[in-house]
């Protein structure tokens, strides 16, 4: 299965927002919208992602004081993308690797959606599971 097919059944929706949202900003959307990561985008350009994780690194090394900050400051900019043509076992292997839980998906520099292992590991089950059901079919025509 390919990115493309797991963004046109969850839809393309992408919480975005800008680097200079403050970190107490940042964790109400988090909140507020049920997910654990938001692109931050400069203009037209991803110039970052702020998950939970990035959140509570902050606020371990910084305190309280962190939350009036701009998210640009934990951010993580080295941003990895999924491209619409991957598949979902390539994208489950990179997360894995690289401790990954989301992956803003582009084409060419346009942000186009965005998958997390959640997504992938709902759409591999599903394919495990409708092989056997064609095997224990196959077995019981047999």
């Amino acid at each position: 299965m390919l990115v493309s097919q797991i963004l046109k059944a969850k839809g393309d929706l992408v919480f975005t927002a800008t680097p200079n949202e403050t970190v107490s900003a940042i964790c109400a959307l988090l909140h507020s919208r049920r997910v654990g990561a938001m692109i931050i985008m400069d203009g037209d350009r991803v110039a970052g992602i702020v998950s939970e994780r990035d959140v509570v690194r902050v606020m371990a090394e910084q305190g309280a004081s962190a939350l009036n900050q701009p998210v640009s400051g934990c951010m993580t900019r080295d941003v990895v993308f999924a491209e619409p043509n991957e598949t979902v076992n390539s994208l489950l292997s990179r997360m894995t690797d690289r401790r990954l839980r989301h992956l803003p998906v582009c084409e060419g520099e346009r942000l186009i959606g965005i998958v997390s292992i959640g997504d992938l590991v709902k759409h591999k089950i599903s394919e495990v599971e409708a092989e056997a059901d064609g095997l224990k079919a196959y077995i019981a025509a047999g």
